[in-house]
């Protein structure tokens, strides 16, 4: 009997219609309904592949595109999973970070110089050193303010007003501290910091090392340096004082590393979130200011 004219193929023809689909197996037509996706059986192993989002690591709060219901803090993915990792949205958020800082750079040297060129400031902040103890006790409520109330500082335009009030209270201390210095100290102290701090961006740039993950270390180093600042004080040498001011230069080089590598993000295991461009320029002030500060003790404790 011809297979064409057979049972079979009258069975299979009488279930023909035009929301079914054919296969062909061993001349036989078996109908498949399209209604539902066909599933191979690849499909399946690929499950045990699939992850839930990581959780976030970055700095100050997540990216625009992840889920707001999870918690803030350390994770174990890469910064790759987010928005922030795009190259144009880091580019962007890296320019802002350092326009914001140059900003603070040229206003507290503006203070600088005029605190250590111009006679009648600089006598009367030798002779009124109160003023210096002010500006330190505002510029630390300031940055209180700043570091410990995320509102404040991703606000706008409270972020920049409250930035804008602790470089000038931060610079108003510079100068006067600057005062009681030769202005050769001040102009060689200011050279070197340039220099070291341009040279450890660089660094940080191209170092495949990660310092994100060292930040219990440079914390515990931070820790041990206000110790031997309380033991600088109680015994007071000029060796005690640029052993501590050594100290403190390298403490803050460190920090200058940690926080640049998180403002960079990429490839580092943490990174501070796109929002907090604010946040990101006061941590490199600080660093910056505080190297100055360190060298300037170096040089005008090695000259006396």
């Amino acid at each position: 009997m011809d297979p064409k004219k057979g049972p079979i193929s009258r069975f299979c023809k009488s279930l023909s219609r035009p929301h079914m689909n054919y296969i062909m197996t061993s001349e036989v037509k078996q109908p498949v309904n399209t209604s539902y996706p066909q599933q191979s059986d690849s499909t399946y192993p690929q499950l045990s592949n699939q992850r839930s989002p990581p959780d976030s690591n970055m700095y100050g709060g997540l990216s625009n595109n992840y889920d707001e219901s999870a918690e803030p803090g350390f994770g174990g993915e890469r910064s790759s999973s987010f928005s922030f990792s795009e190259k144009s949205i880091r580019v962007a958020f890296v320019r802002k970070v350092y326009a914001i800082l140059m900003a603070q750079l040229t206003v507290t040297v503006g203070f600088i110089a005029l605190f250590v060129f111009v006679p009648e400031v600089s006598e009367y902040s030798k002779n009124h050193p109160e003023m210096m103890w002010i500006a330190f006790a505002l510029s630390m409520v300031l940055l209180i303010a700043l570091a410990c109330f995320g509102d404040f500082r991703r606000r706008w335009p409270l972020n920049i007003i409250l930035l804008g009030l602790f470089t000038i209270c931060e610079s108003f201390m510079l100068g006067t501290i600057a005062s009681f210095y030769d202005s050769e100290e001040v102009l060689i102290a200011a050279g070197i910091c340039t220099v070291v701090c341009l040279s450890i961006t660089l660094f940080s740039l191209q170092t495949k090392w990660d310092f994100t993950v060292c930040g219990g270390f440079i914390f515990v180093s931070l820790v041990v340096l206000l110790m031997f600042g309380i033991m600088a004080i109680c015994m007071p040498s000029s060796v005690m004082n640029l052993l501590y001011a050594s100290l403190g230069a390298l403490v803050f080089s460190l920090y200058l590393v940690f926080d640049t590598q998180l403002m960079l993000g990429g490839s580092h295991k943490y990174s501070i979130s796109p929002e907090e461009y604010i946040f990101a320029a006061l941590n490199l002030y600080l660093d910056i200011v505080n190297i100055f500060i360190y060298i300037l003790a170096i040089v005008g404790g090695s000259n006396r």
